[in-house]
């Protein structure tokens, strides 16, 4: 249902993290989930910017500008239900089996969501939580 008096948002852009360890969310992003490192204006603090099709991680490195690296204790039960954001891989079974390889725990799943997917939760090095999925 379109309303043309409403705002049009399209897919999203971009994430912004806060890492303490750049070269260490670079091994993730990019050596690990296989991101692409992607040219980042010359702004006046250090970062980096990781792209997967359209979408962007821009990670900025931790100042008193910027705040501390991560989230916060999620002081959750069920660590699925709090603050995520999700990639679509190919092959969920694959994708953990390489996560295993590369000694990446995986905190939840594998596991199948209630409409069909496979999905599973990792963290990058700065505790930001990560949901993996397969259609």
């Amino acid at each position: 249902m379109s309303n043309s008096s409403s705002i049009q948002v399209h897919p999203i852009d971009h994430i912004t993290l806060v890492v303490a360890d750049l070269d260490a969310s670079r091994k993730f992003y990019v050596d690990l989930l296989g991101m692409e490192e992607v040219p980042r204006p010359d702004f006046s603090f250090p970062g980096a910017w990781f792209e997967a099709g359209k979408t962007q991680i821009h990670a900025t490195v931790s100042d008193e500008n910027s705040g501390l690296a991560g989230w916060a204790d999620r002081n959750v039960a069920k660590i699925s239900r709090g603050h995520h954001f999700a990639f679509r891989v190919d092959d969920l079974s694959q994708t953990a089996e390489l996560l295993k390889q590369a000694g990446v725990a995986i905190v939840d799943g594998p596991k199948i969501r209630p409409d069909g997917p496979q999905q599973l939760y990792i963290e990058d090095p700065d505790g930001h939580l990560v949901e993996l999925f397969s259609l």
